[in-house]
């Protein structure tokens, strides 16, 4: 299926149902559907070349998504860029990737204008909620245009998605994903979240659409589903959304679940028609699970993915987080559920062999779900898929019960005095203190031991822990090589449009152009 089949399946469905809600608007599917047409005869009457790329400057917004909708109806390439990113970044990302047409909301008007004479390869500029100067609005550009499906030919390997790499570890690449990446992710969301009941998912894309929320989005109208679109994960109005809309299913990374766990009154809070409460793209906290299941019920539904192989290479169900009705083990609960099955997942060591079950290793994955490989960078991505496999950067291991347990990033892991130190072990301890909200563990440079382990540390409003109880914490729990040789506290922490820690510019602080071996 190319992925716009997704979203026509459920407006087959039923073309009068609701398929997206933002605030007090409704839209049914067969105006989404027409409205999305309406784009695609618009820019296929363009006559551009097979492999045009779009972007969508906006926040979340229905009418911005179905011009993406529209991108796909015609078969070219969505470039996801945020709208809240800084707009240097998106420019260089927009100009690297070479994009070709963009979409973008009022509001941003006067960016577009600031970065119009930097982006010369962009032909078409339409300004999707009202008329910018010479910049058509979205009505008037389709105006005239057909409401019906046009006929066009697709490969499955025609690139759908050129994302932006997070970017936590270095420049961002440009990651094409295809109709074959995207269906397989599509198929392992709807195994691992299936509603056997008979009623339709309603799913809150609270987080950004330009990343998970987005993706999400398409499994759900695939089943008739509706998608409730707020412009933010803010929380009083995520808990009045999922009151209102009665929402089934929604992501939300984990700083952002920490946040809703700290508001007053919280276990008070009607989470019943929720069947799966989404959580990844960072590592989560065993401990703010354990709570989490506790106020809001069992579920809590874990995910690991990367934008290489999207969103699904392994999932921890709701029902896995239990054993006979009670929490499952921390083991269990620190991992990310296991390999989902439309893939294959093994540990490798630097010489390409698979390793022995319970062996650690950089976790490689084979399958669709795949990339197709990086924008104009050919070595790379022969550097990063090997003979099928691609290689994630993550190190993990496969337990016994077969869950899968991410140690760290490649990239992030610390050698100190010859010994490997994996920054996510001695988080999971600093997490299970009390007073910590969200931390990060870093090398810095270290004159005898090379690298030295080192806490940032965000506290829980109204907390205070020194740095020695922390250190203390950690070596009663992992011993003295792995503790922090210094804890710093912070405000908060430097995070991407999407919750990730960028660890890379908590580093910058403190290596001042020395040079890391890893």
């Amino acid at each position: 299926m190319a992925i716009i089949d997704f979203y026509d399946r459920g407006w087959r469905i039923d073309p009068s149902a609701i398929a997206y809600i933002q605030g007090e608007r409704s839209f049914t599917f067969n105006e989404i559907g027409e409205l999305s047409c309406r784009i695609a005869n618009a820019l296929l009457a363009l006559d551009l070349p097979k492999g045009t790329k779009g972007a969508i400057w906006a926040g979340n917004d229905v009418t911005a998504w179905t011009c993406t909708l529209g991108l796909w109806r015609a078969n070219m390439t969505w470039i996801p860029v945020n709208g809240r990113n800084a707009v240097q970044e998106n420019t260089d990302i927009l100009d690297a990737f070479d994009c070709d047409v963009m979409f973008y909301q009022h509001e941003f008007a006067a960016a577009m204008a600031d970065i119009r004479p930097s982006l010369p390869k962009i032909k078409h500029w339409i300004c999707i909620d009202a008329t910018d100067g010479d910049t058509p609005s979205l009505d008037t550009w389709t105006a005239g245009q057909p409401s019906t499906r046009p006929e066009v030919a697709y490969d499955m390997d025609d690139v759908v998605m050129l994302s932006p790499t997070g970017g936590t570890t270095g420049k961002p690449k440009g990651v094409m994903n295809t109709h074959r990446s995207a269906q397989t992710f599509i198929a392992h969301f709807m195994l691992a979240c299936a509603y056997r009941d008979g009623l339709k998912p309603v799913n809150m894309a609270a987080a950004p659409m330009t990343h998970t929320a987005g993706l999400l989005a398409v499994p759900c109208t695939a089943q008739g589903g509706t998608v409730v679109v707020l412009p933010k994960p803010d929380p009083a109005l995520m808990l009045t959304s999922i009151a209102q809309h009665k929402v089934s299913e929604f992501f939300l990374p984990p700083t952002v679940i920490y946040k809703l766990l700290e508001i007053p009154g919280i276990e008070k809070v009607d989470f019943s028609s929720v069947k799966y409460l989404l959580y990844g793209a960072a590592p989560m906290s065993v401990e703010k699970l354990k709570k989490a299941i506790e106020i809001f019920g069992p579920i809590m539904a874990g995910g690991y993915g990367q934008t290489e192989a999207p969103a699904s290479i392994a999932n921890l169900r709701p029902d896995e987080h239990l054993v006979n009705g009670e929490l499952a083990s921390d083991s269990r609960l620190s991992s990310v559920g296991r390999p989902n099955p439309l893939i294959r997942v093994e540990m490798m060591n630097d010489a390409g062999q698979i390793l022995a079950r319970g062996e650690t290793g950089e976790i490689c994955v084979q399958g669709d779900l795949v990339m197709k490989g990086y924008y104009k960078q050919p070595e790379v991505t022969a550097q990063t898929i090997v003979d099928g496999w691609l290689h994630t950067g993550d190190i993990g291991h496969i337990d016994a019960e077969g869950y899968l347990h991410l140690t760290d990033r490649k990239k992030d892991m610390i050698i100190t005095g010859g010994f490997n130190v994996y920054p996510s072990e001695v988080e999971q301890v600093l997490w299970s203190h009390p007073a910590v909200q969200d931390c990060a563990v870093i090398g810095v440079p270290d004159e005898k031991w090379g690298e030295a382990v080192k806490a940032v540390v965000e506290l829980n409003p109204g907390h205070t822990v020194t740095s020695q109880e922390l250190i203390d914490l950690c070596k009663s729990r992992l011993g003295g090589v792995m503790a922090p040789k210094t804890v710093d506290f912070v405000d908060s922490l430097p995070r991407s449009p999407v919750g990730k820690v960028l660890k890379k510019d908590l580093r910058a602080r403190y290596w001042d152009g020395a040079q890391r071996q890893i």
